[in-house]
């Protein structure tokens, strides 16, 4: 079955180096993990390691282009914030506008997959403080 999207590719500069991002099939970079998701990838990978994933059905970027370590910092804040609507300490919306107020956004812009290196460290923070008040134990 072929793997329909919709809209138009987002036009997109890498913040590290400045190139465009291209709209790739994830397995150009997952290998056999990915089957029909898509990426935006610097134009310049794999000398410049930034890119970020599409949502299903769409050519809508997730968030904005990031190198590893950010990319592995929006893994570890999301599972900790999403530990608080998993353990039932607030809903999923709850959680969400949480978040926004916590940061003072709209709810437009409330996503990890937007966070800077240090908008992330703030939320894991926040995220291990509500944890630890409700008892809920993280591994590291």
């Amino acid at each position: 079955m072929k793997h329909k999207t919709k809209g138009r590719p987002a036009r997109i500069k890498c913040p590290y180096c400045g190139r465009s991002a291209v709209l790739r099939k994830a397995s150009y970079d997952y290998r056999e993990k990915a089957l029909d998701e898509y990426l935006y990838v610097c134009s310049g990978y794999p000398e410049c390691n930034s890119y970020v994933g599409v949502h299903a059905g769409t050519m809508q970027p997730k968030g904005t282009l990031a190198n590893g370590d950010l990319r592995h910092k929006r893994i570890e804040t999301h599972r900790l914030f999403d530990a608080i609507w998993k353990n039932g300490i607030l809903s999923r919306s709850d959680a969400y506008r949480w978040m926004q107020d916590i940061f003072a956004l709209p709810s437009s812009q409330a996503h990890i997959g937007q966070f800077s290196d240090y908008r992330c460290d703030c939320l894991k923070a926040e995220c291990m403080r509500v944890l630890e008040n409700n008892h809920v134990e993280i591994a590291c």
